[in-house]
């Protein structure tokens, strides 16, 4: 998939991991200040990524599907913000999701992400919970 001015792609851990781990350490670690030892859980090798990168070929988005349905560490470098990186790298996440045959797809949204989530289907369930220090609501999409 394509767009005027980034394409997105399967990433592979571990061949991709300084890039991943670049936007990662950028939004979590610097902007969002999410301690190192959070950002870093130890499941990276067993999910599915995809990296959004500039016609330089250098990464500007990541997300990752894990092994259970879960979408996480969806990043998009601030300068990309805006530009359509996210909801290309979600739609991408929920494509491979539903290759995968999840009928349900979940994720945990930072407050202000929610009405991003929700143009792509997704329904905020449950309470608020704290996570790295950040306001939280899981949300969930059911395959119709």
């Amino acid at each position: 998939m394509t767009e005027s001015s980034y394409s997105i792609r399967l990433a592979h851990w571990p061949q991709d991991r300084e890039a991943l781990a670049l936007v990662r350490q950028k939004v979590f670690v610097e902007e969002q200040q999410v301690p190192v030892e959070l950002e870093w859980d130890g499941l990276d090798s067993r999910c599915l990524h995809i990296v959004a990168e500039n016609a330089d070929g250098n990464p500007i988005g990541t997300g990752r599907l894990l092994p259970d349905g879960h979408i996480g560490r969806m990043a998009v470098l601030r300068e990309w913000r805006g530009r359509g990186v996210g909801t290309t790298l979600l739609q991408r996440l929920m494509k491979e999701g539903r290759k995968r045959n999840f009928s349900t797809l979940v994720l945990a949204a930072q407050l202000q992400a929610i009405p991003f989530y929700e143009k792509a289907g997704f329904h905020a369930e449950g309470e608020i919970f704290d996570d790295a220090g950040i306001p939280h609501r899981n949300m969930v999409w059911r395959k119709c």
